[in-house]
């Protein structure tokens, strides 16, 4: 593998898209909240995936005239977007582009236009986190929004604690490392946004956790359990076969517990392109 390019540890199985498929239902309208759209911004989404959270921004801000490009580098992942966009009575309502993070596929006219610019489960995946929020930040406007969305993987906690699960996740953790890739990348977001040349403006995070009794607790389950079954390729480097078997036979029968509780977070992070001048408004060009 070339270290200089992304690489997507889980890979582009029919498997691993029905997981990220029923991922998207699980995260879509906590972070359709966080953005807050009104109007009808241009936006610009980047690493869009299945597309799934892209049509679900157009879908928000269409009625304004607001539109909405996706980026993404994967065949595999672009082909199904747009699978999934006729499917759905939708083949038009997104405009999907091939192309990559850090050299965006937009022509002279478009940079520096986006309402929004943004990204989720991307920086975790790319040797070189910086420079995709660089290339986002020049894709915005002056005054226009950079949303981060990303990882911090050391935050799961399960309780009762599960010792085996947890020893296939902290491999599956160092799998990351391995490949050069940053695990814990969402604690940096707004360093990665202040470092590219934008103003940090909200650091939050979106709650993905659960319990059983909860209508989404098999659901999010599921999503774990594919995490682990998908990534073993990878996490099998760290650890046995039979290990990575027996942690996710734990959490298997963790979830059966009565009073099993789940706690995990997507990192957020949003920053402002600087309006036409330097930080302080003196002069120069951000």
């Amino acid at each position: 593998m070339d270290p200089s390019e992304s690489h997507y540890v889980h890979g582009t199985t029919p498997a691993e898209q029905r997981r990220l498929s029923r991922l998207n239902d699980l995260l879509n309208d906590a972070s359709l909240r966080q953005m807050g759209l009104e109007g009808g911004p241009r936006i610009l989404d980047v690493g869009s995936g299945l597309g799934q959270f892209s049509r679900a921004l157009a879908r928000r801000v269409r009625t304004g005239g607001g539109r909405v490009v996706g980026i993404e580098r994967d065949e595999a992942q672009m082909a199904e977007a747009r699978r999934q966009a006729r499917e759905s009575g939708e083949p038009d309502l997104v405009e999907f582009r091939a192309g990559d993070a850090v050299d965006l596929p937009l022509d002279d006219r478009e940079w520096g236009t986006f309402d929004v610019v943004h990204a989720r489960f991307l920086l975790e995946h790319v040797p070189d986190p910086l420079s995709v929020v660089r290339s986002m930040v020049r894709a915005a406007r002056p005054g226009g929004r950079i949303v981060l969305e990303d990882d911090d993987h050391d935050v799961l906690r399960l309780h009762p604690e599960s010792p085996e699960t947890l020893r296939v996740w902290e491999a599956y953790v160092r799998s990351y490392r391995r490949f050069g890739r940053d695990p814990l990348v969402g604690r940096r977001l707004c360093a990665l946004l202040h470092d590219a040349g934008a103003s940090p403006a909200r650091n939050t995070c979106l709650f993905f956790g659960s319990c059983a009794g909860s209508p989404d607790f098999e659901a999010m389950i599921a999503n774990f359990l594919g995490v682990l079954s998908g990534a073993r390729a990878a996490i099998r480097e760290e650890v046995s076969d039979a290990e990575i078997d027996r942690g996710i036979e734990a959490l298997r029968r963790w979830a059966e517990h009565p009073a099993a509780a789940l706690w995990y977070a997507t990192c957020w992070a949003e920053g402002v392109r600087h309006e036409r001048g330097s930080r302080d408004g003196k002069g120069g060009h951000a």
